[in-house]
């Protein structure tokens, strides 16, 4: 008697499923021996996970809990801490041209900030190529008949260039002095750029003046003065990694390794040094305390 309902035989040879995300199914002996198979295989656990420690270098103004500085290696010369101490001895007594006439001493004192700092940079730029003795002289002479961005405006080039004359290539001072005071005119009102970028898009303004200027105009340290005496001078201490061919490559040498905190001290520290004893020719080496330390000594 067909009732409607469909007789479902089941094999005793079945055996329950492994119960699978809550459902009783079953499987067959077949399905139940490969499930053997497999369960008897090595089960591949996941890698732990190994936590790296990593060092890192921290940018100014960055400090975590968890940052650890990396003191990386830096290069530094053989003896230089040794040789620096030796020529501020040698340097104790301050009586270099640089120390009497050099830019921090050849400013109207008394005169507005503002115009200081103008006159600040023009001695600078006399100074290239020049003897202290010569750009003191000049400087002399322009402060003589009052020296501000308006006086010098209204000075014609004749007039000028025999107040600077006899510095090195014043024929260029006088157009590059005259540009230059134009733009503060029109641009800064009369006061000089506070960065080392504005100050060497002057005209005639290279890095050494630009550096210097902030330091002596603005009591800030922006980085190393290097002028001829200063590069010389580095390079035969060999405080340079490798030999340079410019001012500016031994600047970037130098601020590489040396500490910041020296770095308002070299320029007048190695140019008295190079007008008295570190002469650029026929150095008085007998007379330096670095003679054994120094390996251009060495070579002479």
């Amino acid at each position: 008697m067909n009732t409607g309902i469909r007789m479902v035989t089941r094999s005793r040879s079945r055996v329950p499923r492994i119960a699978a995300e809550g459902f009783g199914e079953e499987l067959t002996q077949r399905e139940a021996a490969a499930e053997g198979r497999k369960s008897h295989r090595p089960v591949k656990r996941p890698r732990k996970t190994q936590k790296l420690h990593v060092a890192y270098e921290v940018s100014s103004g960055e400090k975590g809990e968890d940052a650890e500085y990396l003191k990386m290696p830096v290069w530094e010369p053989q003896n230089w801490q040794q040789q620096l101490a030796n020529i501020r001895i040698m340097r104790s007594k301050k009586d270099a041209p640089v120390d009497q006439l050099g830019a921090g001493h050849c400013y109207d004192a008394s005169a507005p900030p503002k115009v200081q700092r103008y006159q600040i940079l023009l001695s600078l730029m006399l100074s290239s190529q020049t003897k202290d003795q010569v750009t003191a002289g000049a400087m002399q002479r322009l402060r003589a008949r009052g020296l501000t961005v308006e006086s010098i405006l209204q000075t014609d080039d004749d007039m000028l260039g025999r107040l600077i004359y006899p510095v090195g290539f014043w024929r260029n001072k006088v157009k590059f002095i005259k540009q230059t005071t134009a733009i503060l005119h029109q641009h800064y009102e009369g006061d000089i750029p506070a960065s080392v970028a504005e100050l060497v898009a002057l005209p005639g303004v290279g890095p050494k003046m630009a550096h210097l200027a902030m330091a002596v105009a603005w009591g800030s340290i922006s980085g190393i003065a290097v002028d001829t005496h200063v590069h010389r001078i580095t390079n035969r201490l060999r405080w340079t990694k490798k030999v340079t061919k410019t001012p500016e490559e031994t600047r970037i040498a130098l601020e590489e390794w040396l500490p910041r905190g020296l770095w308002s001290e070299i320029n007048g520290l190695l140019v008295g040094f190079g007008q008295q004893i570190c002469l650029p020719i026929h150095p008085q080496c007998q007379a330096c305390l670095n003679q054994a330390l120094c390996p251009a000594a060495q070579d002479l």
